[in-house]
């Protein structure tokens, strides 16, 4: 089908001219980059709560409860696949301080429970599980450790212990970005009171870092897996602790990028217990959440709740592949699709299409330059306004009640130098289900 947009366009180039008033703008790392596209991610919680049926730890399961003799990280893989996930976060370490890979630092671990004799590790399983699929792996590693009487952010609650508690995360985390494989994003809840900038920078460098002295991502600021609108990627450096910034503090006149993460559960907590079945997610309400969170320019990172098995259930797991086939359904084919710069673009269709859904994307490795902008589709020869928004940045969706079109138009009202548009996609309606 012929692709029109404007001539203006065509004459530009994507280079940053010295006087361009976009030079200044803040820009992903190739780490942030690269992190934006995958869009979706698995969360993994796993822990001696899921024995008690709490979201916190008391500290009073035994070691040798602890088996999950049927744990198949083959499965979380399938799991994390069927619902077009790119990445998956193990939490390696909760805030009760209990291990799940065999470290040198504490025997409250796996080594010193029943499951394979003591020999198992889990992240060993998981990381070979990902390497196989073409997974990628991140890590969750709990500055809190209530076993050592740790407070949240690593603080030590006898401040003469704090010196060997730092030593003993030091090296839990060395270990951890040592011992699996490349890393692509490394998680410490609740952020750090200490440094480790010189680990990341030896053995993480290309991970991207959720809270904490070198946050290279942000929490979005709930657990409901939705950004606000707008959302933008850039903050103001120096309005807070870096570390603790969430999408509130969202600037597109900011001078850090610094994009949202958006954690959210598939059951009503994080951990599996027997009362919360009925709890899980429906896929509309599913679908809601990744439309106004990926919809938003934000990673959706959705958690999982293995059990004491090891296995996610099989309704959760038959839930995630129904909201991956529900995005494919909606998303993996376009009636028209065009890129370019410029200021307006218009894809004529080669017959009448009922839509409600576009998608725009930004170049964002040029920085997030539209402030503000209005989508109008040809209806009976005439320009009908379909949308208006401000924030695209990696991805913007647009929805609208069906309407049937000839062609659709993109026009950018506000910007901040000369728009480059990566996609400015067109899809037709599908029946709700």
């Amino acid at each position: 089908m012929p692709l029109l947009f404007s001539c203006a366009a065509l004459t530009l180039t994507c280079s940053v001219w010295a006087n361009d008033p976009a030079a200044s703008l803040p820009r992903p790392t190739p780490a942030q980059a690269a992190w934006h596209d995958l869009e979706v991610g698995m969360f993994i919680h796993i822990a001696p709560q899921t024995w008690q049926g709490s979201e916190r730890d008391d500290l009073s399961t035994p070691l040798s409860a602890i088996n999950p003799a049927q744990l198949d990280t083959d499965q979380w893989v399938k799991v994390a696949r069927d619902m077009t996930a790119k990445y998956i976060i193990f939490v390696a370490k909760h805030e009760g301080g209990f291990c799940w890979w065999q470290t040198r630092t504490t025997d409250h671990s796996i080594a010193h429970t029943p499951w394979r004799e003591g020999r198992g590790d889990v992240l060993r399983d998981l990381s070979e599980s990902c390497r196989r699929a073409g997974m990628k792996l991140g890590v969750y590693l709990s500055p809190q450790d209530r076993k050592q009487n740790v407070g949240v952010g690593g603080r030590a609650a006898d401040p003469a212990r704090q010196a060997d508690y730092e030593r003993l995360f030091r090296d839990q985390l060395t270990e951890l970005l040592t011992q699996y494989g490349p890393m692509m994003e490394v998680w410490f809840d609740g952020s750090l009171i200490f440094d480790i900038g010189d680990i990341l920078a030896a053995h993480a460098p290309d991970a991207v870092v959720f809270q904490g002295p070198q946050a290279s991502i942000r929490w979005v600021g709930n657990e409901d897996g939705v950004a606000p609108y707008p959302a933008w990627n850039a903050v103001k450096f120096g309005v807070k602790k870096w570390g603790d910034y969430t999408a509130a503090d969202g600037d597109p006149d900011g001078d850090r990028w610094l994009p949202n993460e958006c954690d959210a559960r598939i059951r009503s907590t994080w951990f599996w217990n027997e009362r919360n079945a009925g709890t899980l997610k429906s896929l509309h309400d599913l679908m809601d959440m990744y439309e106004q969170s990926v919809g938003r320019g934000a990673v959706l990172l959705l958690n999982h709740t293995p059990d004491t098995t090891g296995l996610i259930p099989a309704a959760d797991a038959a839930r995630a592949a129904e909201f991956g086939a529900e995005i494919r359904r909606r998303y993996a084919v376009a009636a028209a699709d065009t890129s370019g710069i410029g200021k307006e673009f218009t894809v004529q269709l080669s017959a009448p299409v009922r839509t409600d859904r576009i998608i725009i994307m930004e170049d964002i490795l040029e920085g997030e330059r539209i402030r503000a902008y209005e989508l109008d589709g040809e209806v009976g020869g005439r320009w009908t306004p379909l949308a208006r928004g401000t924030a695209v940045g990696h991805k913007r969706i647009d929805a609208f009640e069906p309407v049937t079109i000839t062609a659709a138009r993109l026009r950018i009202i506000e910007s901040v130098g000369t728009p480059i548009i990566r996609r400015f996609v067109v899809f037709p309606a599908q029946e709700v289900r």
